[in-house]
């Protein structure tokens, strides 16, 4: 099975930025750790902006409101064209990742809700419904050619639409008030967007100026800012014309290089700073940890297995070409890295609770830690 264009800038670019952000993970840790942790916090505090239009924000919120809201862009902009023109556009060949995408978020959102459903922590049920397209990536890459294209276009494709859940997640469940005015706005700037759509405008600077109006109003309605970016990609022209790039594709290629190898990194870099204190690891036992852990290791490949079986069964998919259950389940062992989606949604689930959100970072890198080491090693041993 060939790797479509789109897939293969997709997959070499997740698989570079894979590398790239385990550097600055460790480094993010070495900081946390050692003397310049204090400083380097202060850094992530202090505020820069203006107060003029209220955007005195401190670098840690311009960083998971501002830049994540490009991240989010692109991952529209992938969304959409998948979508529209290519892997999920086909309902036969996008049945299976979409029903492996619901079961890995389902599955491990219950088992969560298990273990904390009696606990201050039950806000945290989406942490560990997430796939870190870039690591899981990474990770499969390293098989090299062992691994069948087609396995690596199911991995794709489930993390795409696990990240479309993880969006729709956020915009429903992780909203604690709105300003209904700045939402209205939000709105008639959206009904601009798509008219612009709709009458054939094609030069992106008139959705991207419009674009950043979305975003400042979004951020004062309530509603997380980053879901502009979302509503902004689907806005992008695009075609169906294999030899001409329409505007999607255009800025989409723009914005790969600075999010998987900038915005990304910086995520990783300011919110991957986790104090070892004296005693963190016996907290491995509590609730929240035991929810993300067992969410993420065992919750995601089961789900993804389980309900890609079911729909296998009932006809309603077809397993990946040259592929069996053992590779299935190596892929599902992948999806259980969570990471950079899994911490966003628990700083957004434990606001200003520094201890718990420590806890949970820690919780969601050894979980992604373990589930990309068994997943790596079940296909290692099927490439021997």
């Amino acid at each position: 099975m060939v790797l479509s264009k789109y897939f293969q800038q997709f997959f070499h670019s997740s698989k570079s930025s894979g590398v790239l952000l385990i550097v600055c993970v460790i480094v993010s840790l070495i900081i946390a750790n050692t003397s310049p942790a204090e400083a380097f916090q202060n850094l992530l505090d202090s505020k820069i902006g203006t107060e003029v239009f209220h955007l005195d924000y401190s670098v840690s919120v311009w960083i998971n409101d501002g830049l994540m809201a490009i991240f989010f862009l692109l991952v529209g902009l992938e969304i959409k064209r998948e979508l529209l023109e290519g892997e999920l556009s086909d309902i036969r060949k996008a049945s299976l990742p979409i029903f492996a995408a619901v079961g890995g978020m389902v599955i491990p959102a219950l088992i969560y809700v298990a273990f904390n459903h009696n606990t201050g922590y039950k806000n945290g049920w989406a942490i560990p419904m997430a796939t870190d397209i870039a690591f899981s990536l990474a990770i499969i890459s390293l098989l090299g050619k062992s691994v069948p294209n087609s396995l690596k276009i199911f991995l794709s494709a489930l993390a795409i639409v696990d990240d479309l859940g993880a969006i729709i997640v956020i915009a429903l469940f992780y909203t604690d008030s709105i300003d209904w005015i700045s939402l209205g706005i939000c709105g008639g700037i959206t009904a601009l967007l798509i008219i612009l759509n709709r009458i054939g405008i094609t030069k992106i600077l008139f959705y991207i100026i419009p674009g950043l109006f979305l975003w400042y109003f979004m951020h004062h309605s309530g509603i997380h800012a980053t879901i502009a970016g979302v509503i902004l990609a689907f806005t992008i022209p695009t075609n169906v014309s294999t030899t001409e790039i329409s505007p999607l594709e255009k800025l989409e290629q723009k914005l790969h290089i600075p999010v998987s190898f900038l915005i990304m990194p910086v995520f990783a870099l300011a919110n991957t700073n986790i104090t070892f204190q004296s005693g963190i690891f016996s907290h491995f036992i509590s609730p929240l940890s035991l929810g993300i852990i067992f969410g993420l290791f065992a919750g995601k490949v089961l789900g993804i297995n389980l309900f890609s079986f079911l729909a296998i069964k009932l006809k309603w998919g077809k397993m990946p070409a040259l592929s069996a259950w053992k590779e299935m389940i190596g892929v599902g062992f992948l999806a259980g890295i969570g990471f950079t989606m899994s911490i966003f949604v628990s700083l957004l689930a434990f606001p200003n609770e520094t201890a718990i959100q420590n806890l949970s970072k820690i919780s969601i890198l050894f979980a992604s830690v373990l589930s990309g080491l068994t997943g790596y090693l079940i296909l290692k041993m099927k490439k021997n």
